[in-house]
């Protein structure tokens, strides 16, 4: 015969039974708890649509501009190539200082000099065409850039018209193309520095490419940072 169990002994189990029954039922009111409150968290924290799609079109925007960055300083580099030559040619056709000890002065380049700064030129103008549309620091340093190269044009057109001259006329219209010259250079050291920028901004590094100018022009010149670093 079975003994049974004596009433302490089915009071304290059923004790148990009922501490096992509110540990069990406080633990999945936590869980569900957790459930919910998590939930409601992510419901309330997770981005909207229309944030993932300005999040989108952001990280869009600046891999675009990274590449523009690339290939405009890639063009700047050429385009540096291209009118330094052209550069130098004037400068020895119209100094801007007059020559040290009383000397005679510059020889008119041979007009088959001046064609070929105006191809060069046009050929620089020509790369600056049709520009894509990136992110405002991008596009002011494209900008300055662009109308650098025009007024190195301009200036090879003016010299060109001076040469037609004599006199006051040649001198005043000379003088006008050395001008022009100078503003050049300068606009364009405008765009270098905001190109240089840009290059930080995005991750490449410092890239110099700046044109000669002369000590006392005021063109802006290139930081002592390193080539690449940052």
């Amino acid at each position: 015969m079975v003994p049974r169990p004596s009433a302490r002994g089915r009071a304290a189990a059923e004790a148990r039974h009922a501490t096992r029954r509110r540990v069990f039922a406080l633990a999945t009111a936590f869980t569900l708890g957790a459930l919910v409150t998590g939930a409601l968290v992510f419901a309330v924290t997770r981005p909207s649509s229309t944030e993932r799609s300005v999040e989108r079109l952001q990280a869009e925007a600046a891999l675009r501009d990274k590449e523009q960055i690339k290939a405009l300083t890639e063009l700047a580099r050429t385009t540096r190539d291209r009118v330094t030559f052209v550069l130098d040619g004037l400068e020895k056709a119209m100094p801007t200082e007059p020559p040290a000890g009383g000397g005679t002065g510059p020889v008119a380049a041979p007009p088959a000099d001046v064609a070929k700064w105006r191809q060069a030129a046009a050929a620089a103008v020509k790369g600056f065409a049709d520009p894509p549309s990136g992110e405002t620091a991008t596009n002011v340093a494209r900008s300055s850039l662009a109308s650098a190269v025009r007024q190195i044009a301009t200036t090879v057109d003016t010299y060109a018209h001076a040469q037609a001259l004599t006199g006051p006329n040649r001198e005043t219209m000379t003088a006008l193309a050395i001008r022009q010259r100078a503003d050049a250079i300068f606009t364009w050291s405008i765009g270098a520095t905001a190109l240089d920028a840009v290059n930080v901004d995005a991750g490449y590094g410092h890239q110099h490419v700046f044109l000669p100018a002369s000590p006392g022009s005021g063109a802006l010149t290139a930081d002592p940072e390193h080539e690449g670093s940052n």
